[in-house]
């Protein structure tokens, strides 16, 4: 990455530009199954949520953010805290240049250094820039749950992926709290 761009953990300061970034994706596309954009309250919460336990991460050009990448829980049940959910959003201008990978590339280590051993993305279809930058990064499609979410009048399925973050011995060690 060039000078010019940073990543960098995000802060409830980052609530405003990751909200407008968000909202496109909720209004206008079915990436997104949300059908109202968040509030920059809302967006402040789940990055002070997303923080406390995984990371959030945003992508700054020339002072600006452009993009953020953030892991969550899977699942709320207890058994299922090894495992983490992940996404990444940028603004539509700045995709397609190695963006999302560059935040993935800063993230996924971030999650694997907390001890978390599976990340599971849930990719909305038709999404092949999605699915190309999963399976770019070396996550395995491993199901589609088919007509699951209605939007913009249609039904779309849902594809899920997952990456193994701890190769080899899979030790049962709780996740870190973020460093």
């Amino acid at each position: 990455m060039s000078d010019a761009r940073l990543i960098r953990p995000a802060s409830p300061q980052d609530a405003a530009s990751c909200a407008a970034i968000y909202a496109h994706y909720v209004r206008d596309t079915a990436v997104s199954f949300e059908t109202e954009p968040p509030s920059e309250q809302e967006m402040a919460r789940r990055i002070e949520t997303s923080t406390a336990r995984y990371a959030w991460l945003v992508l700054e050009e020339e002072g600006a953010v452009v993009g953020f990448a953030f892991a969550g829980a899977f699942r709320p049940r207890e058994a299922y805290r090894f495992t983490c959910e992940v996404s990444v959003y940028l603004e539509t201008e700045h995709r397609g240049a190695g963006r999302g990978r560059a935040l993935y590339d800063a993230l996924l280590p971030r999650l694997r250094e907390r001890g978390y051993r599976r990340a599971i993305a849930v990719v909305a279809q038709p999404n092949p820039a999605s699915d190309r930058l999963h399976e770019r990064l070396g996550f395995t499609r491993v199901g589609v749950l088919e007509n699951v979410g209605r939007k913009h009048g249609a039904w779309h399925d849902v594809a899920w992926f997952q990456l193994d973050l701890i190769g080899g011995e899979d030790p049962d060690e709780e996740p870190d709290e973020p460093r």
